[in-house]
Parts: C-alpha cells; structure tokens; sequence
C-alpha cells in the first residue's frame, strides 16, 4: 500500500532541495497542477510564483476562478490570448497545434522568470503523459511539446511518477476542496485540442460555450470526464431556414487512471437535452451527436 504522507514529504524535499530561490510554477487549475502548487509552497514558501497564462483556450470563467483560489498568493495572470492564437493560426495537424502549444508556453514561462531572476519551473506533469508523448499517441504540451532548447536550468516534476488517480488522494491528503480534487481533467492545451482543424476565436466561442452546457448537464453523472468538441460543419435547419453550422460532438467516459475509458450510458432524454440546448443556446450550432467510442482504439480528446 502507498504511503501517500510519505509521497508528500518526499514531494516537498525534493522541492526544497533544487529551488531554494525564486521559482515559477505553471498553474492551470486542474488537479495536477494544483497540487504542486500546494507542495512547492509548503517547500519554498513566498519564493514560489505561481503563473497562469490566459491561453484564451481556457473554460468559461477560468481567469477569475484561478484568482479566487490563488489569488493570497504571489500569483501572476499573463494575458497571451493574440499570442497563443496568432502563433497557431492556419494550424490543422494535432501534433503540430500541440507542439506550437508547447513551446509558446515555455517562451511565456522564460520571460516572466527572467523578470524574477528564477532558474527553475515546475509543472504537474504525471505519468500518462509521459507513457502518451515517449509511447508515440500524442505529444503532451508538457512533455513532448517541449522545445529542445530551454532556457530553465531544469524543469522540477513533483508528480511526474503518478497516476490522476493517485494525484487525486495527494489532493485530498492536502485538504484541497473537492472543487479541485475532483475536477474532470482538461488538457493542458486547452479548447484548442478539442477543435478539429484550424483553431479560429470564432470556433472558440462556439466550443466554450458547448462545453459549459455538457458539464452542466452532466455533472450529477460524475464522469471521470466530460466535454464538447467542435469537429466539422453540416446542413440543418433553424426556423424553417438551411443553415451550415458547426457539428458538436459530446464525448463522457469512466475511466481510472487515463490510459483506457468507457463511454458513459446517458439517459436518452438527458441526451436529448445536451441536444435542445446546445443547438438553442448557439445559433451557429447545427447538430449534435454522442461519442460512443471507448479508448482505445480512440483517445479521450480529439487531437
């Protein structure tokens, strides 16, 4: 059996030890990243500075989310919306949009620890991205996203030999709320990996949108995970009038640790619902459909 108060003070050793001075973390919100904050902080105290970038890939209302909980913190919100946009524009290919992803991220993470003299990042990654990006099934923005000149005397992993699972009782071992230690996972690039094809502001609108609704709808389900894609357009009709509005896919699996997943059986009129408002609520939305495929042979996200 794992000694989890063990794991945790083995987590903050290793913290302490490396970063003794100024250091930034990247923080997303989600479970993994959070947790690592907490650890470093209980590590190095007001020598961590926590740094969200505003992706403009992020879920409604995320900014101000991240500034309620860490807000008594040295936190630091870089806006790099034009940015991360403008850098994958005419993007279609996964790997590539990843990869873009990846290495702007570590370009905005070196110019703010330059403004504090930090020689160190730490980030939440854990084990399945590691197996994902070195097994070949999709590059992780943390990981095989990296670009190979950096510019950190080194990248600090606390979590880095951990399942979600695992990093999940780290949460609640941490007294972390529920909030966070239960969150359905997202990925670290965003909205942006849930859009087949070119990334455009006009596509984000429609997806942040839709996937609002079906966490909404689906949160009394308790899916390991939950969300809309935006994955192409199609012919429908509102009013009595042809449109060619976008397709949204709804995709909610159980799964344990990430590796494999099970679509969720939802409730036909639950269903039917997701459908009534994602097509009401966004006029450019012409149909809906329902991913019923497990992982594998399909991944979770999209790209």
């Amino acid at each position: 059996m794992v000694d989890y108060k063990k794991v945790i003070a083995d987590a903050i050793d290793k913290i302490r030890n490396k970063c003794q001075n100024k250091t930034i973390i990247a923080l997303s919100g989600g479970v993994d990243s959070s947790v690592c904050v907490v650890l470093a902080h209980r590590a190095i105290g007001d020598n961590l500075i926590p740094i969200f970038v505003d992706t403009g890939f992020m879920r409604e209302g995320e900014p101000e989310r991240i500034m309620e909980i860490f807000g008594d913190m040295n936190l630091k919100v870089v806006d790099a919306k034009d940015r991360f946009i403008d850098a994958i524009k005419g993007v279609s290919d996964p790997e590539k949009k990843r990869k873009i992803i990846g290495e702007t991220f570590i370009r905005v993470f070196e110019e703010e620890a330059k403004k504090v003299d930090a020689e160190y990042l730490i980030q939440g990654t854990i084990y399945p991205d590691r197996i994902e990006s070195e097994g070949g099934i999709k590059s992780h923005h943390n990981v095989g996203g990296l670009p190979i000149n950096i510019e950190f005397k080194e990248i600090v992993e606390p979590i880095a030999d951990l399942y979600k699972d695992e990093v999940r009782i780290l949460a609640r071992e941490l007294g972390l709320p529920e909030s966070i230690s239960e969150r359905m996972p997202f990925p670290g690039p965003g909205l942006a990996v849930r859009i087949i094809g070119e990334v455009t502001r006009e596509k984000l609108d429609v997806v942040r949108r839709a996937n609002t609704i079906v966490e909404e709808e689906l949160h009394d389900f308790h899916p390991w995970q939950a969300f809309a894609a935006v994955i192409e357009k199609g012919t429908g009709v509102k009013g009595d009038v042809r449109v060619h509005g976008w397709i949204i896919a709804v995709r909610a699996v159980e799964s344990r640790d990430g590796m494999t997943a099970s679509p969720i059986e939802v409730p036909w009129e639950r269903l039917r619902r997701i459908s009534s408002r994602i097509t009401a609520e966004i006029p450019d939305v012409a149909r809906v459909v329902y991913d019923i495929t497990p992982k594998p042979p399909a991944t979770i996200e999209y790209e």
